[in-house]
């Protein structure tokens, strides 16, 4: 086949895979500003930043161009840097302008684009009225203000994660990103994963920063406070200081965390021996009775908030293990303050996480003990990042400290669980270990690329069929196969976020193509320098189960359970909630049935027609959720009377005739 070759601004470069001329643009080392576009979500092109220009064809966005053989690309004309400018003129004309203020300033898309095409000023009235923030979430603050409507995070939440909690409403001038029914992402299907986060180019959606709670404890004499760092977190904090993504830190981290007042330094590496011990157990034990299988893994947060939101008959599959994070809270809560001579409310845990999915998980009920949290605060990576900057450390040039005992030893089973497929091969190293009395080696085959990773492993006389998936669409697909009989597995192992803890809600953002993959790396790289790869050989491992996890010390303070969090267990949501004195009440049904026969396309109608008409402030909406299949919908109640078929016209005259009657 002959090599086709395109002219990109006097530069002849082959044209291979790419999708679209972006990434050829790329490819001939052009960095185009884009605020839309990520290979991994749909193309959308609506930020217009990366238009070209192609001989014979004009001006057109490369995002969405398919390259073709011939083709003479300009990308810098004097009429594309004028376009780009007075885009990004008119975007800060309708933006919330707090940048110094702004937690991401300095990592912003919006102004670096700015200051690149030379925006120094805005020939544009200043449009944007004030928005309050939605601080509804444990995990993540939405501000409105900010929002540019570039689309990134309705695609990430929908095509990689099938939630669905963000999408657009509204038209023209007014279009804006908005929750189901305009309530706080915290009250809505959101599941904490922060992959939002990690695409929003500017500070429409940040995690919930926790620095200033965890300095109050640090300076408090009367606290002693304790970090927990998790593995992904070593191989990628290095980033914001220089160094290159994978990057093993763990040295400079723990001399930054002493020197800004931190008592004790452990490694969550640690706990998540005990996860492997204790869901090694749990698995072999189900394997065995033929009980529960698969076993869903319940490390990451989001996938079990996923879970009990979307699948809550699935339930009984989940291991009943903690998370690492939360053994580590709660076995440090019962066993420093004996050691410590302190009270549980005097023993500060801030665990240093890749993941806002973790704050959501601290607040959860089921971890507390009369109302104190077994882990206190959450920081992120990048929170770590910005208080170590704010303390002036030179983190690059601190000599290199080692973690506290006894918690601070690990094995490299702990330390892989950061990277996709480290919770599977952790647990099979364990059980290989149990069943045949040694280390077996290595399970590579849970470290490809892949988001979904099917193996069938033997271990004795035992054949074991384990998936590993990252990203929740890639879960969903797995469980419906599941469900509908196309697929066993023994053991599936689920992390929300693609590539799993590495690329995290809380990590570093990366232009660089290999940042993930180097990062699970350095994660293995760690592995393989460690003394002890099962974690069942962690003498302090041995010792906490002898001396603290007595009886059914093991079980409490290592087990948990859930809840249904299906948003529908009630029959009716108030949507729109007004005063006594109301004059209408209107009970549409959003069930699949009236669903699919235009209940959302009558809501809209309805509501643009009470506007019009002045109502809106007089009419109680309720949203009700029937699970018959009568295909007799819209169904729709006016003030008790029902109208199945419904149409516009028939729910108007309803209307007129109530209004009547109440005249």
């Amino acid at each position: 086949m002959k090599t086709q070759t395109a002219v990109i601004d006097n530069f002849t470069i082959q044209i291979e895979d790419e999708k679209n001329l972006l990434e050829l643009i790329r490819k001939a080392n052009i960095e185009l500003p884009t605020f839309c576009y990520h290979s991994e979500i749909s193309v959308y092109g609506a930020c217009r930043m990366c238009m070209v220009e192609i001989e014979g064809r004009g001006i057109v966005p490369a995002c969405s161009t398919k390259p073709e053989g011939g083709m003479v690309v300009h990308t810098n004309t004097a009429q594309i840097r004028k376009m780009r400018k007075m885009i990004i003129e008119l975007m800060l004309a309708s933006h919330d302008q707090s940048c110094t203020t702004c937690p991401k300033s300095g990592d912003c898309k919006l102004q670096n684009i700015a200051k690149q095409l030379g925006v120094d000023k805005i020939r544009f009235k200043q449009m944007k009225t004030h928005q309050e923030l939605d601080l509804s979430s444990d995990a993540i603050i939405r501000d409105p203000g900010k929002c540019i409507l570039c689309g990134d995070c309705v695609r990430v939440c929908n095509e990689i994660q099938s939630v669905g909690a963000l999408d657009f409403a509204y038209r023209g001038a007014e279009a804006k990103v908005v929750t189901p029914f305009n309530k706080g992402i915290g009250e809505v299907e959101c599941v904490n994963c922060g992959q939002c986060v990690k695409v929003c180019p500017v500070g429409a959606l940040m995690p919930k920063y926790h620095i200033n709670d965890v300095w109050e404890a640090i300076h408090d004499k009367s606290k002693t406070v304790v970090a927990q760092i998790a593995p992904a977190v070593r191989v990628s904090l290095g980033e914001y200081f220089g160094y290159k993504p994978g990057t093993t830190t763990t040295g400079q981290i723990i001399a930054a965390l002493r020197r800004m007042g931190f008592d004790k330094v452990y490694d969550t590496s640690f706990s998540a021996d005990l996860t492997v011990i204790e869901e090694g157990r749990e698995f072999l034990d189900r394997y065995s009775k033929n009980e529960n299988l698969p076993l869903f893994t319940s490390c990451c947060p989001a996938w079990v908030k996923y879970a009990e939101q979307y699948y809550p008959d699935l339930l009984s599959n989940l291991s009943t293990c903690r998370s690492p994070q939360q053994m580590f809270g709660a076995v440090c809560k019962e066993q420093l303050v004996k050691d410590l001579k302190i009270s549980r409310e005097d023993l500060v845990v801030v665990s240093i996480m890749p993941c806002t999915a973790k704050k959501f998980e601290a607040r959860r009920d089921e971890f507390k003990t009369n109302g104190n949290p077994d882990v206190d605060y959450v920081i992120t990576t990048k929170e770590l990042s910005i208080m170590i900057k704010e303390s002036g450390i030179e983190f690059g040039k601190l000599e290199l400290s080692s973690f506290d005992m006894p918690f601070g030893f690990t094995t490299g089973a702990g330390v892989i669980f950061g990277a996709s497929g480290g919770v599977s091969e952790a647990v099979l190293r364990f059980a290989a270990y149990s069943l045949q009395k040694g280390f077996v080696g290595e399970f590579r085959q849970f470290r490809t690329g892949d988001r979904t990773k099917v193996s069938e492993i033997e271990i004795g006389d035992k054949k074991l069929r384990l998936a590993v998936v990252s990203g929740l669409a890639n879960a969903k697909k797995v469980i419906d196969k599941i469900r509908k009989g196309e697929e066993h597995y023994d053991l599936v192992e689920v992390m929300a976020c693609c590539d799993g803890c590495i690329n995290g809600g809380g990590q570093p953002v990366s232009n660089a193509s290999n940042a993930v993959a180097d990062r699970a790396k350095g994660l293995y790289d760690n592995d393989k320098m460690l003394q002890f790869h099962v974690s069942s050989e962690n003498p302090y491992i041995k010792q906490l189960y002898n001396e603290t996890l007595v009886d059914d010390k093991a079980h409490r303070l290592l087990h948990t359970t859930y809840e249904n969090r299906r948003r529908i267990l009630q029959d009716d949501i108030i949507i729109n909630e007004v005063p006594e004195n109301k004059k209408l009440e209107i009970t549409i049904c959003f069930g699949t049935s009236c669903f699919l026969r235009g209940a959302q396309t009558l809501y809209t109608q309805l509501m643009e027609y009470l506007s019009e008409r002045e109502l809106l402030g007089k009419t109680e909406f309720t949203a009700s959720f029937c699970g018959k299949q009568c295909k007799k919908g819209p169904v729709i109640s006016i003030n008790g009377k029902n109208i199945e078929h419904c149409t516009l016209e028939m729910a108007v005259a309803e209307i007129e005739a109530v209004l009547r009657l109440k005249m």
